[in-house]
């Protein structure tokens, strides 16, 4: 059983932000900082006080409001080892596989390197919750602005392997495009169709897509699907390396 409440704001034109709270221990960690006054408003909004800044990776509109926070709060900023370098006031490393305890709430640390050569992410188990940063988006992923197809396909794969009924909090409002796009490539999936026009529904209603699951991700997402046989008849690469399937469908999407 979890003890980890979890609250979701926007932030920037299409961020989202997320405070994690501990309720047994009363602390309190934001997953990245793109917006300070964002960020105060949440705090306020719910009564508790920052403790923690959980970096998943260094750009700006992840790590920006880092060192105001710091100053303002005294909070801990925690990131990636292999990227501290790039994460302003960074006090504590972590590393893949390395355990991340708020209070109670114990999160499991991932590097997801793709989007980024530096980026983690961050599951905790006990509350089915996982907060990938730019990694994974409900039907899409990250843009390859530092690593290569083969890094983020096997950061996929790590979260792949998640229980279907992880949450998973992503940090951008992209669904609906990114939903035009997987039905260009996988316009027979079923599943996607119909996850499509509740996306619209639910777009129409100003409501957010996020978060959404690890179970939903893998039926409808075509970067997670590099292995069905209609994305490859689409790609006209039946039988190809998924490697070579995923590159092709990432290139895809940046020319969409």
């Amino acid at each position: 059983m979890g003890h980890l409440k979890v609250h979701m704001f926007p932030a920037l034109s299409d961020n989202y932000g997320f405070l994690a709270h501990d309720e047994p221990s009363g602390l309190t960690a934001v997953i990245d900082t793109p917006e300070v006054a964002a960020i105060e408003r949440a705090l306020d909004k719910t009564g508790w006080t920052l403790n923690y800044i959980l970096n998943t990776h260094h750009h700006f509109d992840h790590a920006g409001g880092n060192l105001e926070l710091k100053e303002k709060t005294g909070c801990t900023i925690v990131g990636a080892a292999n990227d501290a370098a790039r994460i302003p006031g960074i006090d504590v490393q972590l590393q893949d596989g390395d355990c991340f305890e708020l209070g109670q709430s114990k999160a499991t640390i991932f590097e997801v390197p793709g989007h980024t050569t530096g980026h983690i992410a961050y599951w905790f188990e006990a509350d089915k919750v996982a907060f990938v940063g730019d990694t994974l988006f409900a039907l899409g992923c990250g843009r390859l602005f530092e690593g290569s197809p083969e890094q983020m396909w096997s950061s996929l794969q790590k979260l792949m392997a998640l229980p279907d009924d992880t949450l998973v909090y992503c940090a951008h409002e992209y669904t609906q495009s990114n939903a035009q796009f997987a039905l260009s490539v996988e316009p027979q999936n079923a599943a996607l169709t119909a996850r499509s026009k509740s996306i619209d529904e639910v777009r129409a209603r100003n409501e957010p897509t996020v978060p959404t699951t690890i179970g939903l991700e893998k039926s409808t997402n075509p970067f997670l699907r590099p292995m069905s046989d209609d994305l490859q008849e689409t790609l006209n690469m039946r039988g190809a390396d998924l490697v070579e399937v995923f590159a092709e469908t990432r290139a895809r999407k940046d020319q969409f």
